[in-house]
């Protein structure tokens, strides 16, 4: 039976210089994590993990609620480090890009994708073997589920990145340790906008 992995991004969150941990989703954002929701509510998710920033596991809240469910929490899944200083949107989106072109790469007080790889996918690897064959969500955001997607498959990269929304639903199914399926559950293909 092949494991599922509900990569669940987090839903609009106001930024505020400083406050990576502890921002909370906007209105709209609350309203969305309720239709995740009613999106997921049927799957029969076993577990639900998350990242330990507050945007990340409000966005899944409503649907570990309904399950009746706790989320744990994996401080190894938290957002990929950028910066210590505030940046342009364009210097940050040029800098994003080039790490997806070299791993290595990163902004001064920031973390490569190699680094946020190395942390990430451990515990990706652990939560398959240990809840291997049932459905597991994971509240994530834009960055690191695309590093830990194109651990996965090379083809989830930047331009990927760039496609997603906030909030958004990916499942992965794995045979195993093997990517085997990448299913959109959210947005205009999956009739859900």
């Amino acid at each position: 039976m092949n494991t599922s992995l509900y990569m669940i991004r987090h839903a609009v969150s106001p930024y505020v210089h400083g406050q990576e941990r502890n921002r909370g989703l906007s209105e709209q954002g609350a309203a969305d994590a309720r239709r995740v929701k009613e999106i997921l509510k049927n799957e029969e998710i076993a577990h639900f993990v998350s990242s330990p920033y507050a945007r990340a596991i409000a966005t899944m809240q409503p649907l570990a609620e309904e399950a009746g469910k706790e989320i744990i929490l994996y401080e190894g899944l938290r957002e990929r480090a950028f910066l210590n200083r505030e940046y342009g949107d364009d210097e940050l989106l040029a800098a994003i890009r080039r790490s997806f072109e070299d791993e290595g790469y990163k902004l001064e007080g920031g973390e490569s994708n190699n680094e946020a790889e190395e942390r990430a996918v451990p515990i990706i690897k652990r939560l398959l073997r240990e809840y291997a064959g049932s459905k597991i969500a994971i509240g994530t955001h834009g960055n690191i589920m695309a590093i830990i997607m194109n651990y996965y498959d090379k083809s989830y990269g930047f331009d990927f990145l760039m496609s997603t929304t906030k909030p958004d639903i990916y499942k992965l199914e794995f045979a195993g340790k093997k990517l085997v399926r990448v299913q959109r559950l959210w947005g205009p293909e999956s009739g859900t906008v």
